[in-house]
């Protein structure tokens, strides 16, 4: 996915700048880059692949390299960046977050009038590039963030440092991620994690509504465009992606996981389910609170029965090649043998996208004398790829082991019943989750409800996206 930080002070705003950039490092793999504005150098730009070596030891001679009281960094999971691009708006820094699914037509749209798009490996266009051509086709920034957001399907959060030393950040239209403001005596501050800028000494100043854009300058922060009425927030940010200390909508993540691993828990005692257990636990990391809030709830103890090697392979920093990575991660768990040897486990993951890395798991605690394993998802049944944000790996719908398993056992057909799939108490519901317990070797298996984590989250299921779920736009 990506994340992005900046900041425009009074003083020099590298060094924010470079923190609150590195604290978003658990949302992309791929690339990071910072850009700054200084009254005598004017916009300066750096970007360093961190696939292999992590943000802050990239940009670790920054400080000596760049300079300014206006500064805008970035992780990204796709396309490098920021890019500066020269308009007739001046010349600009921008880096985006987001998915563009019409990216050819939009494209082949520019072209078409005249304008110029570089070509990356393979002939692929940069999102951020195409995105900043589409501003440009207006006449400020605020109408053309406005006719970008328009023309795009998919999702785009945009931040902007201006040829004078102004950031411009927008959330995309309909806010299904989370753009916030800090404040500090001496200036102002955006970030995607509210974390990030609380431990450089901002406070919470406010978060941005869907589409709205401001500007921001040392002094204040104007509204160029107001936000709308719509708004579909991420609810997999919470079960998921969004860091332990991060707060969105007012909702904290690590909160929200004790809750919902709590409401799991009443659902398992409301169904009967009793095995018995000697531990529940979470596969880390994103897994672990949400059984700590099982365990709060019933009447096993939490343990760890693994530990994550993560001093050399960080989480932020696995292979691209899908072998590759169930290699990494094979290779991480360590094993505490006398929780496993002889006992019933019951361990919560933040959810089961095609599952392949959870067979390996099971593996490994078997081969490492667990009597028997029972699985809990965190999430409900992943039966679309994600359209907005791309956060699974998975080429196609297919790759869902919900949605391939749905497939053997009733062919195209099934997908008219995705409902009752979903349902773990109707007949289809239990064939899902049986077949999906003897395909990953789980003694049992069961989901969050959409319900149950709606009731997690707090927030109104009309303010929220559930797409990857329930398929509702």
């Amino acid at each position: 996915m990506g994340g992005f930080f900046g900041a425009v002070n009074k003083e020099d705003a590298i060094n924010d700048v470079f923190f609150g950039t590195d604290y978003h490092s658990h949302l992309g793999t791929r690339s990071g880059g910072m850009a700054a504005y200084d009254p005598d150098f004017g916009l300066q730009r750096q970007i360093h692949s961190i696939e292999k070596t992590p943000f802050r030891t990239k940009f670790d001679k920054v400080f000596d390299e760049m300079h300014g009281p206006a500064a805008i960094g970035c992780i990204s999971d796709t396309d490098p960046q920021p890019l500066l691009i020269k308009s007739h708006l001046g010349t600009f820094a921008i880096s985006t977050i987001g998915i563009i699914n019409n990216k050819q037509k939009i494209i082949d749209d520019c072209i078409d009038g005249g304008a110029t798009l570089n070509a990356m490996t393979k002939g692929e266009t940069n999102n951020s590039e195409l995105i900043g051509a589409l501003i440009s086709r207006k006449n400020s920034f605020a109408e053309g963030i406005r006719y970008a957001q328009e023309k795009i399907e998919g999702t785009a959060s945009i931040l902007i440092l201006t040829e004078d030393g102004k950031i411009i950040a927008a959330r995309d239209k309909v806010g299904r991620l989370p753009v916030i403001l800090g404040k500090r005596e001496d200036g102002y501050c955006v970030s995607f994690e509210s974390f990030a800028y609380q431990k450089l000494g901002y406070s919470d100043y406010r978060e941005l509504g869907p589409g709205e854009a401001v500007e921001m300058t040392a002094d204040g922060v104007t509204t160029l465009t107001p936000p709308g009425k719509k708004k579909r927030i991420c609810a997999f940010l919470w079960s998921y992606y969004g860091y332990p200390t991060a707060t969105y909508e007012g909702v904290n993540v690590e909160v929200m996981r004790v809750k919902n691993g709590e409401i799991m828990a009443r659902n398992d005692r409301e169904k009967g389910f009793d095995s018995h257990l000697d531990f529940v636990a979470g596969v880390p990391d994103s897994g672990t609170a949400h059984a700590i809030g099982y365990s709060n709830n019933c009447d096993t103890p939490f343990g760890r029965p693994f530990i994550k090697y993560t001093q050399t392979w960080l989480r932020s920093f696995m292979p691209t090649n899908q072998s590759d990575r169930n290699k990494v991660a094979k290779m991480k768990l360590l094993p505490v043998n006398d929780l496993i040897n002889g006992k019933d486990l019951l361990f919560v993951d933040d959810s089961i996208v095609r599952g392949t890395q959870l067979r390996e798991t099971v593996e490994f605690l078997y081969s490492n004398g667990a009597k028997s394993v029972h699985m809990r998802s965190a999430c409900p049944p992943i039966m679309y790829g994600c359209k907005y944000l791309n956060f699974s790996r998975a080429t196609s719908d297919m790759e869902l082991i919900s949605r391939s398993t749905i497939m053997e056992l009733e062919g195209e057909e099934g997908f008219k019943h995705i409902d009752e799939y979903c349902d773990g108490s109707t007949e289809r519901g239990k064939n899902l989750r049986n077949t999906i317990c003897k395909k990953l070797n789980f003694d049992s298996l069961d989901f969050q409800t959409l319900s149950g984590i709606i009731e997690a989250i707090g927030i109104d299921e009309d303010e929220l996206c559930t797409y990857c779920w329930s398929g509702k736009e």
